[in-house]
């Protein structure tokens, strides 16, 4: 860990604070003018080649450079932080799916899914809308929240701002279709290897947030089972802490498919939504609690 961990949590705990009081800023976002920076670089170099998709993720992580020699300032700090994590919006996106289909509304709550998930809405049963909201969540717990908290205690300001580059990037070209599946491969490649280690240490946090003996068998037995690397392990996990079983079918963009079963115990309903946000939110308060202990031990051992 390159910066004090004392440190680290006061900033990170100042951050989450900004972020739930305050949430995202309705304009000039840094996340937005990032993702019309990538639709631009897209624009021009596009080709379906993997070489042509390398450059590009180069070129979009060249505005990192400058951060590299930053002045450890507080206030900047705190800022950055503030404006990479958006725990509060995942949180607002997804118990508003929740509110929808408590008052019985699933035309709006299909609405209200597909501005969090990449696949088709429009012909989702309840369930479907349950479990796409619920695998969101659980999933961009460890994007939007403690892996970029945790690249941050890694590697300050360049750290988390490389991550949420890497987040953005796959995003918005991580797709396996005929656009992406060469030009976007870096791309997936990169937010793979970057998320390997938070995504199991968010997934340590949910298991200790819930039910954490069925958490962990379902982290070994059925995480391999997910396409992605990572988001299978904090899914996994995340539904096994909740008592909870997620998967089954998926209509994305040109395809359909099967998604495994993940956790265990009884079909996810839209309670559930909000119990998963707040599973989100401990495991930062976890990171914290940690953050703390190391900076004791560093002290007095």
């Amino acid at each position: 860990m390159l910066l004090d961990p004392f440190y680290c949590a006061s900033v990170i705990t100042v951050a989450i604070l900004l972020d739930i009081l305050i949430g995202e800023i309705p304009r000039f976002h840094p996340l937005v003018g990032l993702g019309n920076y990538i639709a631009k670089v897209k624009h021009s170099l596009w080709h379906p080649s993997r070489i042509r998709g390398v450059i590009a993720v180069v070129l979009v992580l060249l505005p990192i450079i400058p951060f590299i020699w930053l002045p450890n300032l507080w206030w900047l700090e705190v800022s950055i932080v503030y404006f990479a994590i958006g725990g509060r919006s995942l949180a607002e996106h997804g118990n508003a799916v929740g509110s929808a289909l408590a008052q019985k509304n699933l035309s709006l709550a299909k609405h209200k899914v597909s501005m969090i998930v990449s696949r088709k809405t429009e012909n989702m049963s309840e369930q479907q809308v349950v479990n796409a909201t619920l695998e969101s969540v659980l999933e961009n717990g460890n994007d939007a929240v403690f892996g970029a908290l945790f690249w941050f205690c890694v590697a300050g300001v360049p750290g988390i701002i490389l991550y949420r580059i890497s987040n953005t990037l796959d995003a918005m070209w991580g797709y396996k279709n005929s656009t992406f599946l060469h030009f976007g491969w870096a791309a997936a490649k990169l937010d793979d290897l970057l998320n390997y280690i938070p995504a199991r240490l968010c997934a340590v946090a949910y298991a200790l947030g819930g039910n954490t003996k069925l958490a962990f068998h379902c982290w070994r037995t059925q995480a391999a089972k997910c396409a992605s690397p990572n988001g299978g392990v904090v899914m996994a996990t995340g539904a096994g802490s909740l008592n909870i079983s997620l998967g089954g079918a998926a209509e994305y963009d040109g395809y359909h498919c099967d998604k495994p079963i993940l956790g265990g115990g009884r079909n996810a309903i839209a309670s559930d939504i909000s119990r998963a946000v707040k599973l989100v939110w401990l495991s930062a308060i976890l990171l914290i609690a940690l953050l703390l202990v190391l900076g004791l031990c560093q002290r007095f051992l």
